[in-house]
């Protein structure tokens, strides 16, 4: 099966709405940039989600290459790639205390984040996939997401406070100083990565279909047809199990799998299928370095508000257009712009750094 370039494009789309959320210039962001404070869904809370479902899809391409075998070649890939990632997310944090006049961050670093949660999904997902039968994969992610249903309903994992058993379990591993600081849930903690490694096996099913050798056309129906399931059942118990990013709830893993394999098939149809595969560039050149590009926007993030460039920027930005929001999305949308053409330099030159 060829290459299907919608795949690097939504990859793209992701990295691109990844960096746009964390960038804004100011205090101020329009509510659909802004994450859900607790219970709910914006479309700031689809662009990580999204992501891990694309490493699902990433992870079956990368090993069919092996036949899911494990040898010693792939499990040493596998563990190479899952501390790197790991190892760059924690780097990235202390890059920032660094940048602060910390050298030594040891009672503070924060250990978990978004690389950390993905280096650890990539991981378990990679180990799992070539040691257990795949007729088995959708019954483990099913498994793994009621057993995290019953501990949210019955240990207090709605509640935004230290009674939470993720609040718990997340500060025995870590301590308290190790995790985030704005709210008694760490976002990317330990426990949450149990149903967000639910969500990647979804990703890498996904993959598996995609791969099948069938007509795209079944493809896309069947696609649709998970995407409905997953939307209908998400939605219809969201009442009694809240979508929360935060404790990344079963609700949550359902409903963002459904709109990622809906805007993946309309993607797919659009671009692959009928071939309307001009004007896509931006978002292209993201998805050929999309974990380069990333880290880079949060490393040159970092140095603009030590450095004092970024309160200068946009300062100068808001002497220009008066409206908060309006001026603080500007800053966002520049960024994007400055890492996009970043990725068009590496995309031109045939550059594609892997992580």
């Amino acid at each position: 099966m060829k290459r299907l370039m919608s795949l690097d494009i939504l990859r793209g789309i992701t990295v691109c709405g990844m960096i746009l959320v964390n960038n804004a210039g100011g205090r101020y962001s329009y509510a659909p940039l802004r994450h859900s404070v607790w219970n709910g869904l914006t479309p700031c809370d689809l662009v990580f989600p999204f992501f891990l479902f694309m490493v699902g899809i990433s992870t079956y391409i990368s090993l069919r290459k092996f036949d899911f075998r494990p040898s010693g070649e792939v499990i040493r890939k596998i563990f190479r790639r899952m501390f790197l990632i790991i190892l760059i997310g924690i780097g990235i944090g202390w890059f920032g205390h660094i940048c602060g006049g910390d050298f030594l961050p040891i009672d503070s670093l924060r250990i978990p984040g978004v690389l950390q949660r993905i280096g650890l999904c990539y991981g378990v997902v990679s180990l799992l996939v070539i040691y257990v039968n795949h007729r088995y994969i959708p019954w483990i992610a099913v498994g793994v997401l009621v057993i995290y249903s019953v501990l949210l309903l019955t240990c207090n994992g709605y509640n935004c406070d230290d009674t939470n058993f993720i609040v718990i379990a997340d500060r025995a591993v870590f301590g308290q100083a190790h995790l985030y600081t704005k709210s008694p849930i760490d976002p990317e903690g330990l426990v949450g990565s149990i149903s967000a490694i639910a969500h990647t096996l979804i990703g890498f099913m996904c993959g598996k279909l995609l791969l099948e050798n069938i007509p795209i056309s079944k493809k896309l129906l069947y696609m649709m047809v998970a995407a409905v399931v997953m939307l209908l059942l998400g939605y219809a118990i969201s009442g009694w199990m809240p979508i929360n990013k935060r404790v990344w709830s079963t609700t949550y893993v359902l409903v963002t799998c459904g709109w990622a394999s809906v805007l993946l098939a309309v993607l797919i149809y659009i671009i692959d299928v009928r071939q309307l595969n001009k004007g896509w560039t931006f978002f292209l050149v993201f998805g050929m370095n999309p974990l380069f590009l990333y880290v880079l926007s949060e490393v040159l993030a970092i140095v603009l508000s030590h450095s004092g460039m970024k309160p200068a920027i946009y300062s100068l930005l808001a002497s220009l257009i008066p409206d908060e929001y309006l001026a603080s999305l500007a800053y966002s949308v520049i960024y994007c712009m400055v890492m996009g053409l970043t990725g068009f330099v590496l995309w031109k030159k045939k550059i594609f750094i892997k992580i």
